[in-house]
């Protein structure tokens, strides 16, 4: 029996908290402090909008709540805490995007709008992403 479903993608990601990153820039930290963590098994979730982690992880980075907005989840409508901006660089291509809450036993999540962004689509046949292959593998911006 076929399934239409490819299974999980998971990649490795650097997080990093980005307010850490200008004031290294300003001279105020050296670069070895930056708060930052490597996930392994970062979740690839085409179906998810943003970059989401859990608060044990958040707390780690020492970002702090911007906001609250509503979000649909598996559990229906739900409020989520909103925190402060990270860089995410996957493969050597990164990303700046505010963080969402999710519960520690979720994994990191990482959604539509950083895979466009960094330009980056699911290869089903080997369950990972690869550069986007309209593009000849290498990072290349829409702007229209």
């Amino acid at each position: 029996m076929k399934s239409d479903t490819i299974g999980p993608v998971q990649t490795e990601a650097l997080i990093e908290n980005l307010s850490d990153l200008y004031d290294v820039e300003k001279g105020h930290l050296k670069p070895e402090q930056v708060r930052r963590i490597t996930v392994s098994d970062a979740l690839v979730d085409t179906g998810a909008t943003s970059l989401s982690m859990p608060t044990s992880l958040i707390r780690q980075l020492g970002l702090t709540q911007r906001t609250k907005k509503r979000a649909r989840s598996s559990a229906g409508t739900v409020d989520v805490n909103i925190y402060d901006a990270v860089r995410l660089t996957i493969q050597g291509r990164d990303f700046t995007t505010d963080v969402m809450e999710v519960p520690d036993e979720v994994p990191v999540l990482i959604g539509q709008i950083p895979l466009e962004f960094m330009d980056f689509v699911v290869d089903p046949g080997s369950r990972r992403l690869i550069g986007n292959p309209a593009h000849g593998g290498e990072h290349i911006l829409e702007l229209y």
